[in-house]
């Protein structure tokens, strides 16, 4: 392993040292729910040089099962590990994400390689804006690593289920995060999916407010009062986090980690999943 091991946040500073280091992977997962073709254009347009490319629905998801496991079910793990393998990851390897998007996606790869029991992944912080905006090198076209083999440590126990979350409805001791906008959290503004509002007893918990007014992690320290008010009393392994796919939901992971926080689970269905079954109850406005 390198001698430093980034596991939440790196730089680009500090990314730039280690472009030519074989022991380093960097993953660029810049995708659009609105235009699925774009992310992959902009980088064989241009891309942090070695780079290679991580498509949100064909790589960092699943295809749709007859459970309802929502709009971005995890893949298997063994197909995930080859996934990896293929990008050149095993165990010796230091993993960067980026995308276009703050963070969003590339969070998702984060939270599923630390599922995987890889914890040498960090997200770079600003994402490729910041890298471009420096004017740091850039490559065009398709890149490939070497082929490595990843070897699965599996976290089950970080995933929750529909069932889990219904059965924990009315359990004080567990809190629900919902990554999502105010607007849609609160069912006025649905632009995903064919229900609006949010699980009976979330708290809204917008990704983006982890962020500054550059697209930048707030502070360790910041981070962690924010989570502290959304909390309160409730250690933060008890947390739950979802989003409309569990895609944002990583973020607020990644963002309690920055913060120093103990591991939250996360329902990966979240709220494609949660409405698929019309038995389950829904929730609009704001919470108490």
């Amino acid at each position: 392993m390198t001698s430093k091991s980034f596991t939440t946040l790196i730089e680009t500073s500090e990314l730039a040292g280690h472009l030519d280091d074989p022991n380093w992977a960097i993953v660029d997962c810049r995708y659009f729910l609105n235009h699925h073709e774009l992310g992959h254009t902009q980088y064989l347009d241009a891309h942090i040089p070695g780079a290679v490319y991580a498509d949100l629905k064909r790589d960092l998801a699943g295809p749709a099962t007859t459970d309802n496991a929502g709009r971005h079910p995890l893949p298997a793990p063994d197909l995930f590990a080859q996934t990896l393998g293929r990008w050149g990851i095993d165990d010796n390897v230091q993993v960067v994400a980026y995308d276009g998007s703050a963070g969003m996606v590339a969070g998702r790869l984060w939270w599923m390689l630390n599922w995987l029991g890889h914890e040498s992944v960090a997200v770079l912080n600003g994402d490729y804006r910041a890298w471009f905006h420096e004017g740091r090198p850039a490559k065009s076209g398709d890149e490939q690593r070497a082929p490595r083999t990843f070897t699965p440590r599996l976290h089950p126990e970080r995933v929750v289920t529909a069932q889990e979350v219904m059965a924990n409805l009315n359990n004080p001791t567990v809190k629900l995060l919902d990554a999502r906008g105010r607007d849609r959290f609160q069912g006025e503004n649905e632009t995903m999916d064919p229900k609006a509002g949010h699980i009976p007893g979330a708290k809204s918990a917008p990704y983006t407010e982890n962020l500054d007014a550059d697209g930048r992690f707030l502070p360790p320290q910041q981070l962690a009062e924010r989570f502290h008010n959304l909390l309160g009393d409730t250690p933060s392994e008890q947390a739950v986090l979802y989003c409309g796919s569990g895609v944002s939901a990583a973020h607020n992971a990644l963002a309690m980690k920055i913060a120093g926080l103990a591991t939250p689970r996360v329902y990966v269905g979240s709220w494609s999943d949660w409405i698929s079954d019309p038995a389950r109850p829904v929730a609009t406005g704001d919470e108490p």
